[in-house]
């Protein structure tokens, strides 16, 4: 949708602008905004980059698999999987960055209230660049919400479920 802009404050005669106003949800934070705003330092900061962000709604962050990694050590010799629960863990945290930035919500911890419905498709291996999406789906009494969650890798889907979270002052 293109809508034409008049300048009302300017003292040069009337100008015209054609601005595009298809709604953009695209907003990007980079690893250092992300530590700004989550706790989890390495080994456990699991999400590298949002690459959309649309504000208490939804967020989908990347997660670059590499093999140096200290998980993939012992998970498994010889055949290198990430961790179910990692993945969960980083689903999670770019929940967390939907959950910090509610204006009613900010400044709290959220923790694990409970996680149905997980499900895994495929493993996760060096190489992959994990792409979580998680949809904010409900939030009770300011202390208690609900997100669906679901990773892909190349197209394919590699797990889904439900994530709850309790805000602890």
């Amino acid at each position: 949708m293109k809508t034409t802009l008049t300048n009302l404050n300017s003292t040069e005669p009337s100008t015209s602008h054609i601005v595009d106003e298809t709604p953009t949800t695209k907003t990007v934070f980079t690893v250092e905004e992300i530590q700004k705003l989550l706790p989890h330092r390495y080994p456990f900061a699991l999400v590298d980059r949002i690459i959309e962000y649309v504000p208490g709604k939804r967020a989908v962050g990347i997660k670059n698999v590499t093999f140096n990694e200290p998980h993939f050590q012992g998970h498994f010799p010889g055949r290198p999987m990430m961790p179910g629960v990692l993945i969960v863990e980083a689903m999670a945290q770019v929940g967390g960055i939907v959950l910090t930035q509610l204006p009613e919500l900010e400044g709290g911890l959220f923790l694990f209230a409970g996680i149905d419905k997980v499900r895994f498709r495929r493993p996760v291996v060096p190489g992959d660049r994990l792409i979580m999406t998680v949809e904010l789906l409900w939030v009770k009494r300011g202390r208690f919400s609900k997100m669906q969650a679901s990773t892909m890798v190349d197209g394919q889907l590699v797990s889904e479920g439900e994530l709850m979270f309790s805000l602890v002052d």
